[in-house]
């Protein structure tokens, strides 16, 4: 099956531009030295080496169908499978998937951290009341420091 459409306007327009282009410079390569006309002609043979060539379109893409007064996103008249569907879910699905865990995670690891400062409270030599104490922050200033 070969999906070729007729040209667009614009790559029309485009053509012919290009050939009046062409036919443009041609004109003026009778005049110029040889050596210029042939650096001349090998940055046209590399420039049409680069030139993109467009590859004719092998599978229709999704297409704007009507639909009543309504526009909806169809398969180019192919009519809709189950399995076409549960491929289209199967992104959304791992999405999902991923939050939720990362959630989980997210709430684990500050449960964790709870935890651990908790029982930083608890297995400390100093009662819960000291750390509200203004001076507190002086003393871990001077225990800190050996030599005070």
């Amino acid at each position: 099956m070969n999906y070729q459409s007729s040209p667009h306007p614009a790559e029309i327009a485009a053509e012919r531009f290009a050939r009046r282009v062409t036919a443009r410079l041609s004109d003026g390569t009778a005049e110029l030295p040889y050596d210029i006309s042939e650096r001349l002609r090998a940055a046209r043979v590399q420039a049409l080496a680069k030139r993109k060539v467009v590859a004719p379109v092998r599978q229709t893409a999704p297409a704007v169908l009507a639909s009543g007064n309504s526009a909806v996103l169809g398969w180019g008249g192919e009519g809709g499978s189950w399995w076409r569907a549960l491929v289209s879910a199967v992104p959304i699905t791992a999405l999902l998937v991923g939050l939720v865990v990362i959630n989980v995670s997210q709430d684990e690891k500050g449960v964790s951290e709870v935890a651990e400062v908790d029982a930083a409270l608890l297995t400390d030599d100093l009662p819960p009341s000291a750390y509200a104490d203004p001076g507190f922050l002086q003393f871990l200033k001077t225990s800190a420091n050996p030599t005070h």
